[in-house]
């Protein structure tokens, strides 16, 4: 994840936002799932916090669509908070 701290340093990636994408997943994207690409990537988002090895694909895309559509500083924060306790706990790896 260090690299991705440099790039959030950069300007390149928020710290809460959809993660970034693999390119070769992003070229079988449906085009609901496109949408996701509007946003600035970040270090964590809903899917991280929800235990994203027990979320589907399509679910982890909806996820990304919620959080673009109900964007907030409050919501950056209540998933940066969740975040902390998901990481240590290991319960989002």
């Amino acid at each position: 994840e260090l690299p991705q701290l440099f790039n959030v340093l950069k300007g390149d990636m928020a710290i809460v936002g959809p993660r970034p994408p693999i390119p070769a997943e992003v070229a079988k994207y449906d085009r609901w799932q496109r949408r996701r690409l509007s946003m600035r990537p970040g270090l964590t988002c809903l899917w991280q916090i929800k235990g994203r090895h027990r979320i589907g694909f399509d679910e982890w895309m909806r996820l990304d669509l919620y959080y673009i559509d109900q964007w907030s500083l409050t919501l950056d924060f209540l998933i940066f908070c969740r975040t902390i306790p998901t990481v240590l706990g290991g319960t989002g790896a």
